[in-house]
């Protein structure tokens, strides 16, 4: 066993013992993000409606910030049943479900309707069959946002501004692509050690949606803000096959029931916050830049998406999602 994993079983231990006597069913729930952020938001109202509606048989225990590891610690804790429910982005799932980067392929949803309709039609369903073999059961896909830009050394209005960043990334084989077509140097850095790598300079720019600029306090270590809006990011909110299929039948569908009810929640709070959120970040001092060239963008992007089109089922799903965000 891991050292991550005696950790998380300790904690976890503890976080038992204050559990009520009454509570038959204790599922632990794990997020990377901050409290401040719609991902605790998210994880209290599932916590309280399923106590609620269980009437104190099931008890949820939440993990903010990182606690019981970083997202691919989390992911294998799901995977081995000692975290049983995670919220993730789609994006850290790759490694099990290469399909899942297509999600997140630039510019291919062009508003969030259109990424709700994917998401939750038959091709969110057709993915989520994919985590199976896994061990995983996926209860749905929360909003993490479109992803923007910031760093530090000016507005980004075309893509031949990326030149010479240092760009941290994530996991989603399609951005470090593009980024990297764009002159940017990347690396891979896990979100909660990101604050402290732009601080020190180790890297000078990022992407991520409005609410993790905010909720990580990136304005405090980045100046300038792009609205690009160049790739739509969706969470994973996936459970233990194991934990889910040892609850009564009747309580597997008062959780779909609350996780369904928590996700279209979130989804409206996400987009109400934007404005206010990028009101804000204004306040605390950032530089927003609405100018983008997003035609040029766009253009530049094409050999990514060649790529993707190219690998094994690639061109079928790009086909599908764009059908499907008609």
């Amino acid at each position: 066993m891991r050292l991550w994993q005696v950790v998380v079983l300790l904690v976890l231990g503890l976080a038992t013992g204050l559990a009520p006597a009454r509570a038959q069913v204790q599922l632990k729930l794990a997020h990377a993000a901050p409290e401040s952020d719609l991902q605790q938001t998210l994880s209290l109202f599932i916590q309280q409606e399923v106590e609620a509606r269980s009437k104190g048989e099931i008890s949820v225990y939440i993990f903010p910030q990182g606690q019981l590891g970083n997202d691919g610690q989390m992911i294998e804790g799901a995977e081995t049943g000692v975290i049983d429910i995670i919220i993730s982005g789609l994006n850290n799932f790759t490694r099990l479900v290469p399909e899942a980067a297509g999600f997140e392929l630039p510019f291919i949803f062009p508003n969030r309707e259109a990424a709700y309709r994917v998401l939750d039609g038959a091709i969110g369903d057709s993915l989520a069959e994919k985590f199976a073999p896994f061990g995983l059961k996926v209860l749905g896909y929360p909003e993490n946002g479109y992803r923007n830009i910031t760093n530090n050394r000016g507005p980004i209005r075309r893509p031949e501004d990326l030149k010479g960043l240092q760009m941290r990334v994530n996991n989603a084989v399609p951005l470090n692509q593009m980024f990297t077509l764009f002159g940017a140097h990347t690396q891979q850095i896990p979100v909660t050690e990101l604050y402290a790598a732009l601080d020190a300079g180790l890297v000078d720019a990022q992407d991520h949606p409005l609410g993790i600029v905010l909720s990580y306090h990136f304005n405090e270590v980045q100046k300038y803000l792009t609205l690009t809006q160049h790739a739509y990011s969706p969470l994973a909110l996936v459970m233990n096959r194991k934990s889910f299929d040892a609850l009564k039948p009747e309580d597997q569908t008062m959780l779909e029931t609350v996780i369904h009810a928590a996700i279209d929640r979130q989804r409206q709070m996400s987009k109400a916050q934007e404005e206010e959120g990028l009101s804000l970040l204004a306040q605390k001092g950032m530089v927003i830049n609405r100018d983008v060239d997003v035609a040029a963008f766009q253009k530049a992007v094409r050999p990514v998406w060649d790529s993707f089109l190219k690998t094994s089922g690639g061109a079928d799903l790009v086909h599908q999602i764009l059908n499907a965000s008609q």
